[in-house]
């Protein structure tokens, strides 16, 4: 049916309980049914923590959000700074509690993306926080440390990957193994990793005959080091509505994968 693009698809979300909400009533509103299994938990920094991180330094006159986690858990540290949204997502969180964004991809939702942004290319001599979580990729500070700014960061959470029980995580392999699972919706290689860490070896067959879905390109390249001949599908863009298309387009062969 054209209004129950995924009618019978049993999808596993492995977003973060805090961000999967709206794939998830996206996933069921197009007949599909959702199966929440995060792999990443989030966890906020004590603010006490943060404000002694930030003891000394100078005042930045850019700061960049990477995520919504940031800004969720770090507005309140941007100051009177310009702010830099990685992607849409990100901004929309930023301008959802009443402040504006001042430098954002004109199209894109990375950090390639965005270090294409003008505001970002003459930095010589400026100072720029980066607000996010503990690690993650370097190429932002990297780049705009050639350019000549001086980079900080300011981490305000951590992520860090969920307990299951045994029962728990057999309940899924089973579901995957059965062919319950029809789509598998993994985010970011972080996301990727935890999964295959989480889900034992045995489910590995399985999963590389199921169709996995990622808006990144990063994530594609990574399926197909490490679960070759895998369905994977590359989505046009993080949204929810996007996350959906991309299931319910026809499948890739399994001899090659959408890039």
């Amino acid at each position: 049916m054209a209004d129950a693009p995924l009618a019978g698809v049993g999808v596993l979300v492995t977003r973060p309980v805090e961000q999967a909400g709206e794939l998830i009533s996206a996933i069921e509103a197009a007949g599909g049914r959702s199966i929440a299994f995060p792999v990443i938990e989030i966890a906020p920094r004590d603010p006490q923590r943060v404000q002694a991180d930030l003891s000394g330094r100078d005042d930045p006159d850019i700061v960049i959000f990477v995520s919504r986690n940031a800004v969720e858990h770090g507005l309140a540290w941007s100051g009177d700074a310009a702010i830099a949204a990685v992607g849409p997502a990100t901004a929309a969180a930023i301008e959802g509690a009443a402040r504006v964004v001042d430098i954002r991809p004109a199209s894109g939702f990375d950090s390639e993306s965005l270090l294409e942004e003008p505001a970002l290319k003459d930095v010589s001599g400026k100072t720029v926080r980066i607000i996010r979580g503990n690690g993650g990729r370097e190429l932002l500070a990297t780049t705009l440390r050639e350019r000549g700014a001086n980079v900080d960061y300011l981490e305000v959470y951590a992520r860090r990957m969920p307990g299951y029980t045994e029962p728990q995580i057999d309940a899924i392999g089973r579901r995957l193994e059965s062919g319950e699972i029809g789509a598998v919706v993994v985010m970011s290689v972080e996301s990727f990793d935890n999964l295959l860490a989480l889900l034992p070896g045995s489910c590995r067959r399985a999963l590389a005959k199921t169709r996995l879905v990622t808006p990144a390109s990063r994530v594609i390249k990574e399926i197909k080091d490490r679960l070759p001949g895998c369905p994977a599908t590359l989505a046009d863009g993080p949204g929810a509505d996007d996350i959906v298309r991309a299931i319910a387009a026809p499948a890739p062969h399994r001899s090659g994968q959408n890039s």
